[in-house]
């Protein structure tokens, strides 16, 4: 399966970077660190003795979600070594981003890497032994398309489909309408494991608590996974593109959605706003606690959000880097090491304790494996799925 899967990415990849022109002669320029942080950023300068990192990102790091927070676990580290130093960059083109990488492995230490696009930077890694590498979101491959695990890579790898899962029963639970919805950014394995995990949660909570929850999907916004099969879906296309993502949160709400799992990035953002401009709305956000954006007005449309943990694992590898302990290695985190949960935080979510009570009995079947939730790759289905 792990060859499979490495055949895929590696075909995925090869069909992206055939698409690069010409080079870039320079990186572009660093984004701004976001306002959100409690940390101030180091910059580069000639007197830092520790390691320089650096982070490239395609919507950049403030897009209070997946990227922020693989940045809050840096600035958490450099809170901790004043001698090191960090820079972001950010690079919106998806071709562009791995030979981005290659540009910049020789002004750097360590690079923490945020998102599938940068699948193929096996090659790199393995010409620059002395440089480190924290891929987010995915394994990586060579440029033959093989997967590799090397001594100076660490890759993290989630069950999304699990914070998907408890985001899906939080929507059972909540639903007025009787519909609800997640919206993504593009097919790759995370986010379809988000989806997955959301219609997984949706029918174990109306198959074991009674709920009666609709998963509304647009079929114009269907999703195509790497195996070019149609996983269904709302699909905004991209992981930037607000626009789009209001476009479809609107329909949705349209549909008769009153709950919606925006798990599409930058592009939720949209979701978000159509959320805020509807008076009986409600989203569940995600990888991070993003309770604080949902105010609109004297209300607060957040109902909970999922967490990935990702902050923790990136200041975690990060000081193995620093301390001279790092193994470089593949990791699939997940509820069984608490890097997969959700806000049930009082004052920071608004479940019914019904529901809070329901999830908190299934959180501890996920995490012993009795439930184990659809996800994109692992054979199962959200409507056939150990423990449903």
């Amino acid at each position: 399966m792990k060859k499979l899967f490495a055949t895929i990415l590696a075909v995925a990849m090869t069909l992206s970077l055939a698409a690069c022109g010409a080079k870039k002669e320079e990186a572009p320029a660093a984004s701004s660190a976001p306002a959100a942080s409690s940390a101030p950023a180091a910059s580069s300068t000639e007197e830092s003795t520790g390691m320089k990192i650096c982070i490239i990102t395609s919507s950049g790091i403030d897009d209070g979600s997946f990227n922020q927070n693989c940045y809050k676990g840096i600035l958490d580290f450099v809170a901790d070594h004043p001698d090191c130093t960090v820079q972001d960059i950010k690079e919106p083109d998806y071709n562009e981003l791995v030979p981005t990488v290659d540009r910049l492995a020789g002004d750097y230490d360590a690079f923490v890497l945020p998102g599938f696009n940068f699948t193929a930077i096996g090659d790199i890694a393995m010409n620059n032994p002395d440089k480190y590498f924290l891929v987010v979101d995915s394994t990586i491959t060579d440029s033959q398309g093989n997967a590799v695990t090397l001594d100076n890579v660490y890759t993290m790898t989630f069950s999304e489909q699990e914070g998907g899962f408890f985001a899906g029963m939080a929507a059972a639970f909540s639903t007025q309408t009787g519909k609800v919805a997640v919206v993504n950014a593009m097919a790759y394995p995370s986010n379809v494991n988000y989806q997955f995990g959301f219609m997984s949660g949706v029918n174990y909570a109306n198959k074991h608590y009674g709920t009666t929850a609709e998963y509304v999907e647009l079929p114009s916004y269907a999703g195509v996974d790497l195996t070019g099969a149609n996983v269904g879906g709302n699909y905004t296309g991209d992981f930037a593109d607000e626009a789009t993502g209001k476009v479809v949160g609107e329909a949705l709400i349209a549909e008769g959605c009153d709950i919606i799992f925006s798990a599409a990035g930058a592009s939720g953002n949209g979701a978000w706003t159509a959320a805020k401009e509807t008076s009986n709305v409600m989203m569940i956000g995600c990888d991070v606690d993003q309770y604080d954006l949902g105010v609109a007005g004297d209300r607060n449309v957040v109902l909970t959000s999922t967490l990935k943990v990702m902050d923790v694992n990136v200041t975690r590898q990060l000081t193995e880097i620093y301390n001279g302990t790092f193994q470089g290695q593949d990791a699939m985190l997940g509820a069984d090491s608490d890097s997969s949960s959700y806000v049930s935080a009082e004052g920071r979510q608004q479940l019914s304790e019904e529901a809070l009570t329901a999830m908190a009995e299934c959180y501890e079947l996920v995490k012993n494996g009795t439930i184990v939730p659809a996800s994109n790759f692992n054979g199962h289905t959200p409507t056939n799925f150990p423990g449903l």
